[in-house]
């Protein structure tokens, strides 16, 4: 009887489909998956070495970012709805260089030859209010381009420092992000440029 009624119900559902007029798209197990998260915001985020990643921008889940605002002298959390733009200052950069001791009991100490670049930042929020914040910041932003499997992951940093031999144009930083379908629209047309540029060197 079971058995019946479940043939049953799936000659009902080819009647129903043949009804329509057409199949239900075919579902590729091995295809790109990406999930758009609900509180994602269109946009785009431009490095420091040119590179332009445009799609919908995201925090880690119920994140906000943390910005110690200069002007009120305390830390402030905010939620990257109510922000419009993130630009990035350079505040100081240099190449460190490593030292060492010279002998196990002896204070002098020698350059080794070898150096790191590192730099420290600021950042400058503009609210969708108008209003401005700037201060060191920290967090994490994601952004999911159209078409990509995975979001890239970014890091804004308070301080930052690279491997020893690289040089300062060598450590990447996120220099702008900004939010909405017309930053969307021109953060797509400077990612094309970016990638049209690249591919002629």
């Amino acid at each position: 009887m079971v058995r019946q009624s479940v043939v049953a119900l799936w000659l009902g559902i080819a009647a129903g489909v043949a009804a329509i007029g057409e199949e239900p798209p075919a579902i590729n197990p091995f295809g790109p998956r990406q999930e758009t998260r609900e509180d994602a915001l269109p946009g785009y985020v431009e490095l420091s070495d040119g590179k332009v990643y445009a799609g919908q921008v995201y925090l880690t889940r119920d994140a906000r970012l943390q910005i110690f605002d200069g002007e009120m002298q305390r830390q402030r959390e905010v939620p990257l709805n109510a922000i419009s733009k993130i630009e990035c200052r350079v505040d100081k950069e240099w190449q460190e260089r490593e030292w060492r001791f010279r002998e196990n009991a002896n204070d002098e100490k020698v350059y080794t030859g070898r150096s790191y670049p590192a730099r420290i930042y600021s950042y400058i929020l503009t609210l969708k209010n108008g209003q401005k914040i700037s201060g060191p910041l920290s967090g994490i932003l994601y952004v999911a381009p159209e078409g990509e499997a995975k979001p890239v992951k970014l890091l804004l940093h308070k301080r930052d420092k690279g491997e020893f031999g690289m040089d300062l144009s060598s450590l990447v930083y996120v220099r702008s992000a900004e939010f909405g379908e017309e930053a969307l629209r021109r953060g797509k047309a400077a990612a094309k440029r970016a990638s049209a540029a690249a591919a002629k060197r």
